[in-house]
């Protein structure tokens, strides 16, 4: 589906606050409780939220993320906004590991016409993105591929990624909690960025800002771990004191114009 921007609004709401009502909903969005109703069927038939009596909640858990396809669509004028401020710090001539992720690939949409960069990528979308730069060195892990996001993950690609040294690595990221512990869905996938992690002289992570407050089931690090947060809003407490804390470099990227 097409999301509006008031269904990308409602998504962000059940995430940040859990378990939402119809009316709650409506007041939240300024329309009428039909509009909110046709609303939350179109994302529950979509996968994105799921429906109870009264009411809609996340139609997952701890344990397994959103569909590729519907990330595709969700928060774009976000991850397009993410995606330019870390295009713009991104210096000529330097390397990179580029994760997973639908953030990760709006950065390599905006990297496609930087200069001499060395680009390492488990992630195949990044690789064809960026492959028609001529000017843009490509490495594709090896390891096995997820069908679902053509993602690459498992041990063979945690082997190749420590064979690099680079000097930025970027993540993405599925949950933020407030302990300030990075998490994600995958085992595997959390073991390659961990390897990213471990390889690269800086560590920028790209999350939007549906990411803070959200579980998921496995630790990948600790806030302190990155070095510059990019994200399209102010954090919300505590995560403001826990980045001061840690030395994290937090980076509110400006809205694209329309």
């Amino acid at each position: 589906m097409t999301l509006l921007p008031r269904h990308s609004q409602i998504v962000d709401l059940v995430q940040a606050q859990g378990p939402q009502t119809i009316e709650a909903l409506a007041e939240r969005c300024g329309v009428t409780l039909q509009t909110v109703r046709r609303d939350v069927q179109r994302l529950a038939d979509a996968g994105l939220l799921a429906r109870f009596h009264g009411g809609v909640r996340l139609p997952g858990s701890t344990t397994e993320n959103i569909a590729y396809r519907q990330r595709q669509g969700m928060r774009s004028q976000a991850k397009t906004a993410i995606a330019r401020a870390i295009a713009a710090r991104v210096p000529d001539g330097c390397s990179l590991i580029l994760n997973i992720g639908t953030t990760i690939e709006a950065v390599a949409r905006e990297l496609r016409h930087h200069r001499g960069l060395r680009v390492i990528t488990n992630n195949l979308h990044v690789a064809a993105l960026l492959s028609s730069n001529p000017d843009c060195e490509v490495i594709v892990a090896g390891g096995q591929v997820r069908p679902a996001d053509q993602a690459i993950v498992g041990e063979a690609t945690v082997d190749f990624m420590r064979q690099f040294r680079v000097d930025i690595g970027l993540i993405g990221i599925s949950g933020i909690e407030a302990d300030g512990t990075l998490r994600d869905y995958d085992y595997r996938e959390v073991r390659v960025a961990r390897s990213i992690i471990g390889q690269s002289r800086e560590v920028w992570l790209a999350a939007d800002h549906s990411k803070f407050n959200r579980p998921a089931m496995v630790e990948l690090a600790r806030i302190d771990a990155v070095d510059v947060l990019f994200t399209d809003a102010p954090p919300p407490p505590p995560f403001d004191d826990l980045m001061a804390q840690g030395d994290v470099e937090c980076v509110v990227a400006a809205a694209p114009p329309p």
